[in-house]
């Protein structure tokens, strides 16, 4: 008796629930019922389903292998920017040299690393497709405005990379001296194991001297750099900087790297012979010394 009496008010409660909805689909006047607004499906990293739809059509969005990374050691890449996207870089060269004292002494300094350091911030954004601005700032006061652009990429059909940049320099927060600069990055990739660069560059400027006691007051470098994937994350990286026309103090900058890409993120260890961030810097040359240093970056997207 008591089972049917249970079954038999549920039966009820659900014949009375039902009602309402049966009610306004059977009449004619009833409006039609929407169906209930889902809110837009989250993916892992944030983004609504929309969002990764216009983001996947996007070719920029995707893992470039053999360009992961929108500079080598200091030379930049012709690695595109998607719009409105952003990334970060933070660079460190320490001050201690390499070579100084005994090996005893370089364990103890922790290899470079406890002595000070010449620090770079340095923003990206996307402003348009193929184009993409940055601001580099040194713990000097020195801030470097970029603006690049791709001329054209590397197809089947035409087998390099052709980037166009300018860059503005200036001392004491952008103040004092500058030094404008003018350049092209010529990039060729193989496969998605390796990338090449070839970069003539002219900066303005670079002689710390005054106008008056300076004979050469600009520089052309051809910068030169590697990027090779050892294994799936795992990169060795080279660039050099020669001077081959106007002022050319010192030696050639160089630097030498091994770097780790883990999603997002590139963490690079390097060892050079200067410590140029920026173009002028570069342009004034390395010494005989070898510091070590490192950058690590971050894409946002």
């Amino acid at each position: 008796m008591t089972s049917v009496l249970i079954r038999s008010t549920l039966a009820l409660a659900l014949a009375l629930g039902a009602a309402p909805a049966l009610a306004a689909t059977n009449d004619p006047a009833a409006p039609a019922r929407k169906p209930a607004a889902s809110p837009a499906a989250e993916t892992p990293a944030g983004g609504t389903t929309a969002e990764v739809a216009e983001q996947d059509d996007d070719p920029d969005m995707d893992v470039n292998r053999a360009q992961p990374d929108f500079t080598l050691v200091g030379l930049p890449t012709s690695l595109r920017l998607p719009a409105r996207k952003s990334a970060f870089r933070i660079t460190h060269r320490f001050g201690r040299p390499l070579g100084a004292g005994d090996f005893t002494d370089l364990v103890e300094d922790f290899f470079g690393f406890d002595s000070g350091a010449n620090i770079g911030f340095e923003y990206r954004y996307g402003i348009l497709k193929a184009t993409q601005i940055a601001i580099h700032r040194t713990n000097n006061r020195t801030i470097q405005f970029l603006l690049e652009r791709e001329v054209k990429g590397q197809t089947e059909d035409f087998p390099i990379g052709i980037t166009a940049f300018a860059s503005a320099e200036g001392t004491n927060n952008f103040k004092d001296s500058y030094s404008p600069g003018l350049g092209v990055i010529l990039s060729r990739e193989f496969t998605d194991r390796a990338a090449v660069y070839v970069e003539p560059i002219w900066v303005n400027n670079t002689n710390t001297l005054p106008k008056e006691l300076a004979d050469d007051n600009d520089a052309f470098l051809v910068g030169l750099g590697a990027r090779l994937r050892l294994t799936p994350g795992i990169y060795g990286v080279f660039e050099m900087t020669p001077r081959v026309a106007g002022y050319d103090p010192g030696e050639h900058q160089m630097a030498f790297a091994i770097e780790k890409r883990s999603g997002g993120h590139s963490f690079q260890i390097n060892v050079g012979n200067g410590f140029g961030t920026t173009f002028a810097q570069m342009a004034r040359g390395g010494n005989d010394d070898w510091y070590i240093g490192f950058n690590l970056s971050r894409k946002f997207y």
